[in-house]
């Protein structure tokens, strides 16, 4: 009687270089998920024979050192500037009013034309100069 063991065979798979398999997939979905745009809708638009470009219509505010006024270089008093710049504004879409303010001028000025710009719902935006 033969009573010797048989071997079994196990198969094994290396699995060491599968954690680094596992990081560069992890690493290229992380980088590829960050350029995708998740609120674009692909649409494919209508052809027109005319078309015409809306631009952007921007409005430039600015009050100089002494507190004063103007609406794209026109001057204004502190009294008709909610008035005028909705007069500007009226029936103009996509209206951006760039707010300029001399940096040595009163913190309270310019809250006061932000809250202009909140009442007659404008989008502003503050301009500052570059350091150099």
């Amino acid at each position: 009687m033969n009573l010797t063991r048989r071997r079994k065979l196990s198969s094994h798979v290396e699995t060491s270089s599968m954690n680094d398999i596992m990081f560069f997939l992890m690493l290229f979905f992380l980088i590829v998920s960050t350029m995708v745009n998740p609120n674009v809708i692909k649409l494919m638009l209508p052809n027109a024979r005319s078309g015409k470009a809306v631009m952007k219509q921007t409005i430039n505010v600015s009050v100089n050192a002494n507190g004063e006024y103007f609406i794209d270089r026109q001057p204004v008093t502190a009294a008709t500037l909610e008035q005028e710049l909705g007069n500007r504004v009226q029936g103009q879409e996509n209206t951006t009013v760039v707010l300029r303010v001399d940096s040595g001028l009163n913190v309270q000025k310019l809250v006061d034309v932000l809250e202009i710009g909140n009442r007659l719902k404008i989008k502003m935006v503050m301009a500052t100069q570059a350091q150099k």
